[in-house]
């Protein structure tokens, strides 16, 4: 027997680990490994023919239809050795169907999406139908004790047995696979062989198609069950079962401890986004780092803490202020100044003034020399040019479209171009290295922001419409800090994209009119330069838990291997 138990905890402990646990209760139950076999239970080679016997008299009497004959089990199709006691047998000798038809009264019925995949059950989304609703699909003959597998995706493990006596009748899907077991095999031994892995390894294995892969029913009967005797089957039932709930027990305590972690390390890190002074950081910071070996056990822990950096730096909380460094406010009369030498010089367009800003558009207390400013006023903004798609060419300058940004850089893997001359036609919408391009379609994703900055390998490129280019005046705003903002929270939960034809979306107008804490540009140099640090131990820790996990989810692999 494979020792089990002992393992419990440390595969749960694995990523992935319940899950493998279930795979491997399963794999042992239908070995034969999970439970001991008694002598004095009676061969499955006697109750085979018991079986034999029993369809013999169904079809005698017209219950049943005649199977189709069935190839003899050769040894190249055994998936594995069984213990004495215990025979192999297709799918069709150890059951039958009970027929199907165009349903003429109102019936329950059963379609795949009623069945709960992970504990292999029939939910109560399952509906009454009159015959002249019913769809095409509504065929299949079922009772209690049949087994129903679904013959589509089969990896998804929709199976399940009917196990209420619906009122009325209950009829289910062609897409499942329906099987009634003669009396000696069990409806539960059934299911839990179905859901094993040798016999998944079977119907995928048989399955075709690509997008929605599917084994027919020539194919799925032909699949051979692992027969032990009655009276073990039932035992490996109840330990199955048994074990299945421990299984449970663990995923929910697993659940609780990350619930709780969550809550634990958002309510620390909360306590520094909180601090309104560097000093008041510098304590918070002392009693949480104290506890990072407990909160900083996973990536995604790490992931908190680098956009509470983020946080941090944004808000003049990272590094001290430095007296002698020039205020804020001079960098905003040199960017005036540099504004209005580009629009003298034909380069930028005279831009509109924007409003003062309020006490209530202020999210928090800025340091001493800091200063709020409109985006619009730091940063100039170019939207892309609407190309028509006619234009475009399978070689020639690329387009930056909203689908070629991704979380932090560009991915060209879905090019569009345009030919020599419409790229010099459109040269004011060229961009060069260093630029950051924003995607206003979208612009936030499962990853985060969709912004980029372009590299020279980039080059030549063009700025397509839905993507902007946000350029910070040199003279007050360092492109580096900037996209720490961007790259925080304090811009993404500020935007609230609207819809444009459908599709969520910011203008460049919305980011013009946003508020952003402007430091002195020696501060931006010390705060890029910590953040980089900073980040730089991150991601060095972030591997190391990445690489623990991996070598976690290494055991918990040798652990299962049966």
């Amino acid at each position: 027997m494979t020792p089990l138990i002992p393992h419990f905890d440390l595969l749960a402990t694995a990523p992935g680990g319940v899950a493998r646990l279930r795979e491997l209760i399963l794999t042992l139950a239908v070995q034969g490994k999970l439970v001991p076999q008694e002598a004095g239970d009676e061969p499955a080679s006697v109750l085979l023919q018991r079986i034999r016997a029993e369809k013999d008299r169904l079809i005698a009497a017209g219950e049943i239809k005649r199977d189709k004959p069935m190839a003899e089990i050769s040894d190249e199709e055994l998936p594995f050795e069984i213990p004495t006691g215990w025979t192999w047998a297709r799918i069709p000798a150890l059951t039958y169907s009970l027929g199907q038809g165009e349903p003429s009264t109102p019936f329950t019925y059963i379609d795949v999406a009623a069945i709960e995949n992970i504990k292999g059950v029939i939910t109560n989304n399952i509906q009454v139908i009159h015959p002249t609703d019913a769809p095409s699909r509504a065929r299949k003959n079922v009772a209690v004790g049949t087994v129903l597998y679904s013959t589509i995706r089969p990896y998804l493990k929709n199976i399940a047995i009917v196990e209420q006596d619906y009122q009325p009748r209950p009829i289910a899907s062609t897409a499942f696979a329906t099987m009634h077991p003669h009396q000696g095999l069990i409806s539960r031994y059934l299911l839990t062989y179905l859901r094993s892995k040798p016999f998944t390894d079977f119907a995928n294995s048989k399955s075709v198609g690509i997008a929605y892969p599917a084994i027919n029913d020539a194919n799925f009967f032909q699949g051979l069950i692992a027969l032990p005797p009655t009276a073990e089957q039932s035992r490996i039932v109840t330990r199955v079962e048994e074990l299945m709930r421990l299984c449970d027990a663990l995923e929910q305590q697993r659940q609780l401890e990350t619930a709780q972690h969550v809550k634990l390390l958002n309510t620390l890190l909360g306590t520094l986004t909180d601090c309104t002074s560097p000093d008041e950081l510098a304590a918070h910071w002392q009693r949480v780092s104290d506890h990072f070996d407990l909160l900083l056990d996973r990536p995604e822990a790490v992931d908190a803490l680098e956009q509470t950096i983020l946080q941090l730096a944004v808000r003049g909380l990272l590094v001290p202020q430095d007296p002698a460094d020039e205020q804020a406010s001079v960098l905003l009369q040199r960017i005036r100044a540099e504004k209005d030498r580009l629009i003298a010089a034909g380069e930028i367009k005279r831009d509109k003034p924007l409003t003062a800003i309020t006490d209530e558009e202020k999210p928090f207390a800025l340091q001493e020399p800091w200063a709020w400013v409109r985006v619009g006023d730091l940063v100039e903004m170019l939207n892309g040019y609407a190309f028509k798609s006619e234009w475009f060419k399978n070689i020639g300058t690329r387009l930056l479209r909203n689908v070629n940004i991704s979380h932090g850089h560009i991915d060209w893997s879905q090019p569009a171009f345009v030919d020599s001359s419409t790229a010099d036609a459109f040269s004011s919408f060229a961009l060069k290295a260093g630029d950051i391009v924003l995607s206003l379609d979208r612009p936030i994703i499962s990853t985060g922001l969709k912004y980029a900055i372009v590299k020279a390998s980039d080059l030549p490129c063009l700025l397509l419409q839905r993507v902007a280019r946000l350029s910070p005046y040199a003279a007050g705003m360092s492109a580096d800090f900037f996209v720490l903002w961007l790259q925080s929270d304090l811009f993404m939960r500020t935007i609230d994209p609207g819809r444009s034809n459908g599709v969520p979306h910011i203008s460049t107008k919305q980011v013009a009119n946003l508020v952003i804490g402007l430091p002195p540009l020696a501060e931006q140099a010390r705060i890029v330069a910590r953040v980089t640090q900073l980040r730089s131990l991150c991601a060095d820790l972030r591997q190391r838990l990445s690489a623990r996990q991996s070598t976690q989810s290494r055991l918990g692999e040798a652990l299962v291997e049966v």
